[in-house]
């Protein structure tokens, strides 16, 4: 289910939870625990797999997501049986990035997807952060960083539509599309 359909379902999902949020004065809350289980999501292919797999039994479903929410707050916590109850839990990952968004948006914060060639230390990270509310005058900035060692060096800095690539692998690419132009 995906593109409009997934959207159209994903969407509402989304909006319910943060309205749950706002309403208890939990959207910070929410979205650190909501970030975790995203991550847990996005590094356990066997426990998507296992959420999906529609012969799992909606009770066994259930057990194994109270275990790894843990100590979420109880209003998330039900939130997840009640995707598990309409058999929504698929959507998961999706609503979960939509009510990361949602709540960027609140906070005026946009997400940068920083890729590097090594890890980025605490200074590198303020630089980018700089460089991005710079570019978007944004009031706060949320890096999501990953590593590619075939940059060779530097960053390639994604903000919505907008990439700043400062890599070597970039510079090396420019100069040589500037030479073969030359010829």
């Amino acid at each position: 289910m995906k593109g409009g359909a997934a959207t159209q379902i994903v969407e509402p999902y989304a909006q319910a939870l943060m309205s749950v949020a706002r309403n208890n004065n939990l959207t910070e809350q929410f979205g650190g625990d909501i970030r975790a289980l995203l991550d847990i999501l996005e590094n356990s292919e066997q426990l998507r797999d296992f959420l999906a797999n529609p012969f799992v039994s909606v009770e066994d479903k259930k057990a194994v997501l109270q275990r790894v929410a843990g100590e979420v707050n109880p209003y998330l916590r039900n939130f997840l049986m009640l995707l598990v109850d309409r058999r929504r839990i698929l959507l998961l990952e999706e609503i979960c990035r939509q009510f990361l968004a949602i709540l960027r948006q609140l906070n005026q914060t946009v997400l940068a997807e920083v890729i590097s060639a090594v890890d980025l230390t605490d200074e590198q990270q303020q630089a980018v952060r700089e460089k991005v509310i710079a570019m978007t005058s944004a009031r706060e900035v949320e890096l999501n960083t990953k590593i590619d060692p075939d940059l060779i060096g530097g960053v390639i800095i994604k903000v919505g539509s907008q990439v700043f690539d400062a890599s070597i692998r970039g510079q090396l690419r420019r100069l040589s599309l500037r030479l073969s132009g030359n010829t």
